[in-house]
Formats: structure tokens, C-alpha cells, sequence
């Protein structure tokens, strides 16, 4: 895609949504970050219904290794590989306390070395809780980087390089936010709704969805 065509793509999403936030809930940087690690393979609606109560009772990392991980996991047992998640959530808590004074680091690197945080979830926290150009690529900005032609790649880190090095200054710290509400809600995976996408005619996507049929009276 050319650079014209880029900034204009970024134009009118932001347009449309001109301050984009997560959809997952949280309370602070703390609660981000376990929110972040729960929502692997899981949406975030699923999270937020899992976290609300587990959220009034634990803000702190200190609180969550109190809880234990058998009380984290009775919160948090519907959402997939809950099990694991838990015991990642009880091992970055204690890590924080022993590393980071229990704060949540602003550091990139910091963050990949905490116990269940990946490089995508370091990119959110960093995105979301602090402000930082980044570019957390899940499967829906995977997907709407390649189809749309914004940011071809054959990996995750791939499409996040493109998305660096091309992404234009004034929407650097949405883009991601932008990317991901465009591909859960209009670019999405089995039937996109062209029909009602603002930047189609900057897609490289060929086979575009016609809109539904309406239904005659």
C-alpha cells in the first residue's frame, strides 16, 4: 500500500473512532496486565465476566498472592487454560514483588520476562498503560494487515515490523486499537462486511462481500 494510501486508511478510522480504547476491563496497570495474560485464546468479553469480581477484590500482586491459586483460579476456571493462567498470574505477581517493588515495569524487555507475558501482551501493557508506540499484533490485525495489503507478513512479527516502520506519526499510538476494532467488527475472518468498511476502496482484498439481501415486504 502506498504511503497515501496508508495515512489516509488510518484517517478514517480514526474518524470514525477518534480515541480508541481496549475492550478489556481493568482498574490499573496491574490489572491490565492480568487481564492481558487471561485474554489469550479467550475473548474479551469472556475475561471481563471472569475478572469483574476477582478485580473488587485484588488490585495489587501482593493481594493476588495472598488470594492463592486455588482462590485465583475459582475466579477465573471458565476462561480456556485457566489452569496454566493461573499459575503464570500467581508467578509474575510474586515476580513483580521480588523485582519490580510490585509495580508494573514500562519496559518492554522487563515485561517479556515476567512468566506467561509474551511479546503481544508486552506491547498492550506498554500500549495501553503507558502510553508507548507499539503494535500488538493479534490474529485480527494479523488478518487485516494481510488481506487489506496494510501490513503483509508471514508472522505476527512480520506484520508488527511493517506496522513500525510504516505507520504514520499522528496515529501511532492508536493504530493497534484501530486494527483490531476494524478486524473483530468489520474485516472479519470467515465474511467480512465490506459492504459497510470505510476504507474498501484502499483494499487489496479482491473477493468483496456484497451486502445482505434485504427482505421484501
Amino acid at each position: 500500500m502506498k504511503k497515501a494510501d496508508i495515512f489516509e486508511f488510518y484517517r478514517r478510522l480514526a474518524e470514525a473512532n477518534p480515541a480508541p480504547e481496549t475492550e478489556l476491563e481493568a482498574v490499573n496497570d496491574y490489572t491490565l496486565l492480568v487481564a492481558v495474560v487471561l485474554s489469550a485464546q479467550a475473548t474479551d468479553v469472556g475475561v471481563n465476566k471472569a475478572t469483574k469480581a476477582l478485580f473488587r477484590e485484588v488490585t495489587t500482586p501482593e493481594q493476588m498472592v495472598e488470594l492463592g491459586l486455588d482462590g485465583l483460579k475459582q475466579h477465573i476456571r471458565t476462561i480456556g487454560l485457566f489452569n496454566t493462567k493461573a499459575k503464570n498470574v500467581i508467578a509474575l505477581s510474586e515476580a513483580l514483588i521480588a523485582e519490580h517493588g510490585g509495580k508494573v515495569p514500562a519496559d518492554r524487555d522487563a515485561l517479556e520476562k515476567l512468566p506467561g507475558v509474551g511479546r503481544k501482551t508486552a506491547n498492550v501493557v506498554m500500549n495501553v498503560a503507558f502510553g508507548a508506540e507499539t503494535f500488538a499484533v493479534d490474529t485480527h490485525i494479523f488478518r487485516v494487515g494481510n488481506r487489506t495489503g496494510l501490513a503483509r507478513g508471514k508472522t505476527p512479527l512480520a506484520v508488527e515490523k511493517h506496522l513500525e516502520k510504516d505507520t504514520p506519526a499522528p496515529f501511532r499510538v492508536h493504530a493497534h486499537h484501530w486494527l483490531i476494532l476494524h478486524g473483530r467488527y468489520i474485516c472479519k475472518a470467515r465474511k467480512p462486511e465490506c459492504w459497510r468498511c470505510p476504507v474498501i476502496d484502499l483494499c487489496a482484498y479482491k473477493p468483496k462481500t456484497p451486502p445482505p439481501a434485504t427482505a421484501k415486504g
